[in-house]
């Protein structure tokens, strides 16, 4: 039972080479979400064998196999369909689709219930949250320990934008669910709503190479209303410095710390978490940016099923 729960892990963000910086022009173009690449990966036999589908945001023809995938310099934004390779056991899962708009394409984020059968029986489920980040997720999965070590958060960034804007639309007003393979299925009382987050933060490598981030700017949408049309043009404002005196500031823009602490490749090469210790003044310059859209506030396998989150044309506003 524990090899299989294993399979699920769900994460966010990973780094962009160091050198790249990411413009208005790139994150405009990734943003657009017209271009998705498909792996075609084959399951292992003993969990049925089948070949599935995984999305990327990445032009290119089909893949076969998650080895031959490789995140590009210009690759910006990412989604949590993601390949995990336990023990030999090869799974994937894929909770953020393309669907066609405006002759291209916008996203569809979900919160699903995925379920691994052993010689055609049940055998667990698990709950994962479709998200959308700045960055590439670490493939395979091989582990469920520590999930957001397994990624670097933020991609190297230095401007000042007023507000994120897209277009989006939205089913909400689902209870929040714990499914995460190792007990049954329990649904809670607790609230979930999908979410847009921008945190922009000025980071600072030490000589050792552990790595501080002061925060810069933050802009936070929850979407707790379902919108059957979309609505275009959408704006969430960034706002500077310290926000914990704003009438509306919410837990969620807070520190990132404890189990939801944002990790990333330092200029050795190493894996280290981002450790965010204050606010940076409001004139200040950030040097990376997080963004991260999501069908769901809650942590790894929890999650209200049936919340989906549709957006398209993600830009920033100056």
């Amino acid at each position: 039972m524990t090899r299989f729960a294993s399979l699920f892990i769900w994460m966010t963000l990973v780094l962009l080479p160091q050198g790249l910086l990411a413009n208005d022009s790139l994150i405009r173009k990734a943003g657009s979400l017209d271009q998705w690449r498909v792996i075609r990966q084959r399951e292992s036999k003993i969990i049925g064998g089948k070949y599935k589908c995984v999305h990327k945001l990445q032009s290119g023809d089909t893949l076969y196999d998650y080895r031959d995938f490789r995140q590009g310099e210009n690759d910006i934004l990412a989604p949590c369909n993601i390949t995990a390779d336990i023990l030999g056991v090869v799974k994937v899962s894929n909770s953020v689709t393309p669907e066609p708009r405006n002759g291209g394409y916008c996203a569809r984020l979900e919160v699903v219930l995925e379920e691994v059968k052993v010689l055609g029986l049940v055998s667990i489920e698990a709950l994962a949250q479709g998200t959308i980040i700045s960055g590439t997720f670490h493939e395979p999965v091989t582990d469920t320990k520590n999930p957001y070590r397994k990624i670097s958060s933020g991609v190297p960034f230095t401007y000042r934008p007023k507000a994120l804007r897209f277009d989006y639309k939205a089913e909400v007003g689902n209870r929040m669910v714990r499914a995460t393979g190792l007990s049954p299925k329990k649904v809670l009382d607790d609230e979930d709503y999908p979410f847009i987050q921008v945190i922009l933060q000025k980071r600072v490598e030490a000589e050792d190479g552990s790595i501080k981030a002061y925060r810069v700017g933050s802009g936070l949408k929850i979407f707790r209303n379902s919108v059957s049309e979309w609505k275009n043009g959408e704006t969430v404002e960034i706002k500077y410095g310290d926000i914990t005196g704003e009438p509306d500031f919410h837990p969620l823009s807070g520190f990132k710390q404890g189990s939801t602490t944002h990790y990333c490749i330092n200029s050795k090469g190493e894996n280290v978490m981002v450790q965010e210790v204050g606010w940076a003044d409001k004139s200040e310059t950030p040097t990376h940016l997080v963004l991260w859209i999501s069908s769901s506030m809650g942590e790894a396998f929890y999650g209200a099923l049936g919340n989906k989150l549709w957006v398209d044309n993600v830009e920033f506003v100056y």
